[in-house]
Protein backbone atom coordinates (compact mmCIF):
# COMPACT_ATOMS: atom_id res chain seq x y z
CA UNK A 1 0.00 0.00 0.00
CA UNK A 2 1.08 3.44 -1.17
CA UNK A 3 2.09 6.14 1.82
CA UNK A 4 3.42 8.81 -0.46
CA UNK A 5 0.17 10.91 -1.66
CA UNK A 6 0.86 11.08 -4.98
CA UNK A 7 1.30 7.24 -4.59
CA UNK A 8 -1.96 6.84 -3.65
CA UNK A 9 -3.49 8.85 -6.40
CA UNK A 10 -1.96 7.00 -9.04
CA UNK A 11 -3.51 4.06 -7.39
CA UNK A 12 -6.61 5.53 -7.93
CA UNK A 13 -5.85 6.27 -11.72
CA UNK A 14 -5.09 3.40 -12.58
CA UNK A 15 -7.96 1.40 -11.31
CA UNK A 16 -9.96 3.85 -13.00
CA UNK A 17 -7.90 3.50 -16.42
CA UNK A 18 -8.44 -0.24 -15.63
CA UNK A 19 -12.10 0.08 -15.58
CA UNK A 20 -12.37 1.56 -18.56
CA UNK A 21 -10.22 -0.79 -20.33
CA UNK A 22 -11.87 -3.99 -19.31
CA UNK A 23 -15.36 -2.28 -20.34
CA UNK A 24 -13.89 -1.37 -23.53
CA UNK A 25 -12.44 -4.87 -24.19
CA UNK A 26 -16.03 -6.46 -23.15
CA UNK A 27 -17.87 -4.36 -25.63
CA UNK A 28 -15.25 -5.70 -28.48
CA UNK A 29 -15.62 -9.39 -26.98
CA UNK A 30 -19.26 -9.28 -27.09
CA UNK A 31 -19.50 -7.44 -30.80
CA UNK A 32 -17.33 -10.27 -32.11
CA UNK A 33 -19.49 -13.17 -30.65
CA UNK A 34 -22.24 -11.41 -31.40
CA UNK A 35 -21.03 -11.33 -35.53
CA UNK A 36 -20.15 -14.69 -34.83
CA UNK A 37 -23.51 -16.54 -33.58
CA UNK A 38 -24.95 -14.64 -36.39
CA UNK A 39 -22.76 -16.45 -38.98
CA UNK A 40 -23.36 -19.13 -37.67
CA UNK A 41 -27.15 -18.93 -37.62
CA UNK A 42 -26.51 -18.41 -41.24
CA UNK A 43 -28.24 -14.92 -41.03
CA UNK A 44 -26.56 -12.68 -43.25
CA UNK A 45 -28.01 -10.03 -43.64
CA UNK A 46 -27.19 -8.91 -39.86
CA UNK A 47 -24.23 -10.48 -39.81
CA UNK A 48 -23.13 -8.08 -42.40
CA UNK A 49 -24.34 -5.31 -39.81
CA UNK A 50 -22.46 -7.25 -37.01
CA UNK A 51 -19.55 -6.98 -38.70
CA UNK A 52 -19.28 -3.35 -39.91
CA UNK A 53 -20.27 -2.60 -36.02
CA UNK A 54 -17.37 -5.01 -34.86
CA UNK A 55 -14.79 -3.78 -36.72
CA UNK A 56 -15.92 -0.07 -35.63
CA UNK A 57 -15.59 -1.43 -31.93
CA UNK A 58 -12.34 -2.57 -32.62
CA UNK A 59 -11.36 0.65 -34.11
CA UNK A 60 -12.55 2.01 -31.07
CA UNK A 61 -10.45 0.19 -28.73
CA UNK A 62 -7.14 0.68 -30.86
CA UNK A 63 -7.82 4.26 -31.21
CA UNK A 64 -7.76 4.25 -27.12
CA UNK A 65 -5.08 2.27 -27.25
CA UNK A 66 -6.37 -0.88 -25.01
CA UNK A 67 -5.22 -3.20 -27.98
CA UNK A 68 -2.43 -2.04 -29.86
CA UNK A 69 -2.45 -2.02 -33.68
CA UNK A 70 -1.52 -5.13 -35.24
CA UNK A 71 -3.93 -7.17 -32.99
CA UNK A 72 -6.92 -4.93 -34.41
CA UNK A 73 -5.73 -5.53 -37.69
CA UNK A 74 -5.45 -9.23 -36.96
CA UNK A 75 -9.11 -9.55 -35.32
CA UNK A 76 -10.93 -7.63 -38.12
CA UNK A 77 -9.07 -9.80 -40.84
CA UNK A 78 -10.22 -13.05 -38.82
CA UNK A 79 -13.36 -11.44 -38.86
CA UNK A 80 -13.23 -10.25 -42.79
CA UNK A 81 -12.44 -14.43 -43.22
CA UNK A 82 -15.27 -15.75 -41.79
CA UNK A 83 -17.52 -13.54 -43.52
CA UNK A 84 -15.99 -13.83 -46.98
CA UNK A 85 -16.59 -17.86 -46.14
CA UNK A 86 -20.03 -17.80 -44.62
CA UNK A 87 -21.04 -15.84 -48.08
CA UNK A 88 -19.45 -18.04 -50.46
Amino acid sequence: MPNIKSAKKRVKVIEKKTLRNNMIKSRCKTAIKNFEQAIEAGNMDEAKKLFSEATKTIDQACAKGVIVKNTAARKKSSLSKKMNAAMA
